[in-house]
């Protein structure tokens, strides 16, 4: 089925095209150009922190930042259960267990007091998501970190600009990492970045990244890496989008007044959260459906809404109730996240959305 209003879709102008094609005409199209350590220092700077490296993607940065922290086999990740898949891989790709926690009822994210529960001798890092582009509560979050002596690694894939208490997401863990992804809020198709204020970690990631090569001796490898470089083509596109970026985040954040203003009083439709000490730059739009007050299910008004050209997503599935991830989390049940993934929808969130094209998307959903 063609869809009449996709889900998320890039905004790309004059502005990427002459970037990337200055990087076409220097031929620098591989992993070294000046618009990678531009990209780095200007996201750096635009989150607030010292030190970017660049990434293929922002699994990668998430799986260098564990490996930047010597997290390893028969350590403990706490993660939460209700997001992205990835978030739980990279813990397992280290040999680390991923630990995972229930969801806050009240905004989504990972449940601070929930965590502190999991917390074992062989407890390392922890890794908060900013879910749909909601905050998670980073001051508990720290406070639990600094008791227990754990790592903190922030996911912000969903999440550039959003803010905790007037401070941006990013800037409160030991690292931070982001996705540039084709759907995020700026893209450099794939693409991700590790940001830190730490040198010693950043210059690990960058060693990391590039093979395990020895920045002083050609060829010459002390560790096993991996090849987790960021093109310049993709650097490119990537420093004309974050020209952007203020303009995407308050563009999503009046989308979201708009959806709001149109299902606020619809009955069993519950809008998506915003608590006082956040920022949400609402990456998706995102609702819940109780099917109970509402008439019909969340499946079924993704397929009505599919019949009128309108595409959504339903929310990500709890990573425990998957096949591959079962045996981490025997016996254990998330009650939160499991109403959550069953209740939820993404609807339509490009920053090109019009406030006809949203009025005529919650028609759909009004009746």
């Amino acid at each position: 089925m063609g869809y009449k209003v996709p889900v998320a879709e890039p905004d790309m102008n004059e502005a990427e095209l002459k970037n990337v094609i200055a990087a076409v005409k220097s031929s620098w199209v591989s992993s070294k150009g000046p618009f990678i350590e531009e990209f780095e220092t200007k996201f750096a700077k635009y989150v607030g922190l010292k030190y970017g490296v660049a990434t293929s993607n922002g699994t990668a940065a998430l799986h260098l930042a564990l490996i930047a922290l010597e997290v390893k086999r028969g350590d403990e990740v706490i993660v939460p259960t209700l997001t992205f898949a990835s978030v739980a891989n990279v813990a397992i790709y280290v040999g680390a267990k991923p630990v995972f926690v229930d969801s806050h009822p009240n905004y989504w994210c990972i449940d601070p007091s929930k965590a502190e529960e999991k917390i074992t001798k062989k407890t390392k890092a922890i890794i908060p998501v900013h879910l749909y582009g909601h905050p998670c509560d980073m001051s508990s979050i720290m406070k639990i970190a600094k008791d227990h002596d754990l790592y903190v690694i922030e996911d912000c894939a969903e999440a550039h600009g959003a803010e905790y208490k007037g401070r941006k997401v990013g800037t409160f863990g030991d690292i931070a990492c982001f996705s540039f992804y084709g759907n995020k809020i700026i893209t450099t198709g794939e693409g991700g970045m590790c940001l830190t204020d730490n040198e010693e970690l950043a210059q690990k990631i960058r060693v990391f990244r590039d093979h395990g090569m020895d920045t002083a001796k050609k060829y010459w490898h002390k560790v096993i890496g991996f090849n987790y470089r960021m093109t310049n083509l993709q650097a490119a596109l990537g420093v004309a989008q974050l020209e952007k970026i203020d303009t995407f985040v308050e563009k999503k954040r009046k989308i979201a007044k708009i959806y709001n203003s149109f299902l606020k009083n619809v009955q069993g439709i519950s809008l998506h959260p915003e608590m006082s000490w956040a920022k949400n730059v609402y990456w998706l739009y995102s609702i819940l459906v109780n099917s109970k007050n509402y008439g019909i299910t969340r499946d079924k008004l993704i397929e009505k809404l599919a019949e009128n050209h309108v595409e959504t997503r339903p929310f990500f599935h709890p990573t425990h109730l998957m096949p591959p991830y079962k045996k981490y989390a025997v016996n254990c049940r998330f009650p939160v996240a499991e109403r959550l993934s069953s209740d939820g929808i993404n609807l339509p969130s490009s920053v090109k959305l019009t406030r006809e094209e949203i009025r005529e998307i919650t028609s759909f959903i009004s009746i």
